[in-house]
């Protein structure tokens, strides 16, 4: 399943995303039923009222966190560009950038979280008695957050080099680790959220241990230390591209804290409990477009930097073709099985009987979301830096957090669950327009002439 950097300009479409995308969906798979079974765990051991606390605590770690995906992501637009253009001394100077970049917002954001902790966990709707389980969870797992950045950070470049299946194993390895140590930590030595919140921390520096080995033995890119200097028309370009990743983020932590204050104003503790489920399903479902996505960047990427359209254009549509069936077979399973999925996470009979709906409703339009996430991640592998920054913010931050503001108003606690599937629409319909036109405009020349 690994392929050389250069190979992504040479082989064939199919086999090459098949070659990127499956290590990419089984690590994401790997890592969303790592989320899945620690919330069973936590919601079977502890109860219900722990999930709400998970779904409290996890937003604000993931937008600490997530600076190092941005700064991946962003930083891995200009990685394989660079390649595709074969300056490979550019690609390194990138990632020595990357690293110097993500330790230090890291590091400046987890102190800020720790001085600021209650107010943090408050403002994300630790609200009752969710303040105390959240709490316990919350001082572990926030020292871990560099740890996990950087993770995320060199997962991206590992992906860009070509190597998808390393980037597989470094989503595997915590995954394994957090199911194991939750069992000792929770279920054995009776340490409740604390010992849930260590396990991930433990499993988060286990990453962060198999990257660095990557980078040390495996990786093409040799770094060395006059690489390590901050380059300003770099540093400019990689925040461009990243601060799309990030506000997308940043979108998705300011809609956490008005669904959990939402959720909250309208069904309590119970409400909070049932989108704590919803928000995993959600991961763990759509695991394979999430991994197809990630697959076509840095093929996207590659041959956008060697103008070869051509290319990039038959790897958007396969892409978005493969990503649109898996989605609509996800869409049935969860339509048939809703019941019996819920029921695995808790015995909460409330929770049992209000989630199955509400989680239906939330995937009702998952057929249609390849065009919307595809499209998006073209336009940051291209290097299209605001057009990639409107598409990505358009669900959360255009339609979803205005939707969840308004509808409960008349409608309730439905109001919330009925949002999802009318901001899928409305943000595919937003972003198929801009892709069609750029696919008509851009991508209609190849190396060798007109397509």
């Amino acid at each position: 399943m690994t392929v050389a950097s250069d190979e992504l300009g040479t082989q064939d479409i199919k086999k090459l995303l098949i070659k990127q995308a499956v290590p990419s969906s089984i690590g994401i798979l790997f890592m969303s039923v790592n989320i899945l079974i620690d919330t069973i765990f936590v919601g079977q051991w502890i109860g219900s009222l722990a999930i709400a606390a998970v779904t409290v605590v996890l937003p604000i770690t993931f937008l600490i966190s997530s600076l190092g995906m941005a700064i991946g992501v962003g930083g891995g637009s200009v990685f394989s560009r660079a390649l595709g253009a074969n300056n490979r001394e550019k690609a390194k100077i990138t990632f020595a950038n990357q690293i110097m970049m993500t330790f230090l917002l890291s590091s400046i954001f987890v102190v800020f979280g720790l001085f600021f902790s209650n107010e943090m966990l408050m403002l994300f709707g630790a609200k009752g008695s969710i303040m105390k389980p959240a709490r316990e969870f919350f001082f572990p797992i926030i020292i871990s957050v560099p740890f996990l950045a950087l993770c995320m950070m060199g997962n991206n470049i590992i992906r860009a080099e070509g190597k998808a299946k390393f980037a597989m194993v470094a989503m595997i390895i915590p995954a394994f680790a957090n199911i194991a140590l939750d069992i000792v930590f929770i279920k054995f030595m009776n340490l409740g959220m604390f010992g849930s919140a260590m396990a991930s921390a433990i499993s988060y520096f286990m990453c962060f241990a198999f990257v660095l080995w990557f980078f040390i033995f495996k990786s093409e890119l040799k770094l060395r230390a006059r690489h390590f200097k901050f380059k300003l028309p770099i540093i400019k370009e990689i925040t461009e591209l990243s601060i799309v990743t990030f506000s997308r983020q940043g979108v998705v932590s300011i809609l956490a804290i008005i669904l959990n204050h939402t959720l909250y104003t309208y069904g309590g503790e119970h409400s909070v409990a049932i989108y704590g489920i919803i928000s995993r399903m959600l991961m763990f479902a759509l695991f394979p477009i999430l991994g197809i996505t990630q697959g076509f960047l840095p093929i996207a990427g590659f041959n956008y930097g060697a103008e070869n359209y051509g290319r990039v254009k038959e790897s958007v549509q396969l892409s978005i073709k493969y990503a649109a069936i898996l989605a609509t077979l996800i869409f049935v399973v969860i339509l048939i099985f809703a019941e019996p999925i819920v029921a695995i996470f808790t015995t909460d009979p409330k929770v049992i009987a209000e989630t199955p709906g509400a989680l239906r409703w939330v995937f009702a339009a998952s057929p249609i979301i390849a065009i919307q996430l595809i499209g998006a991640a073209y336009f940051q592998a291209a290097g299209k830096a605001k057009k990639a920054l409107l598409l990505t913010l358009s669900k959360q931050g255009f339609f979803l957090i205005p939707l969840v503001l308004i509808l409960p108003n008349f409608l309730g606690i439905f109001g919330v669950w009925i949002a999802f599937p009318i901001a899928d629409v409305l943000s595919t319909l937003l972003t198929g327009y801009f892709l069609k036109k750029e696919i008509n405009t851009k991508l209609i020349q190849t190396n060798d002439g007109i397509l």
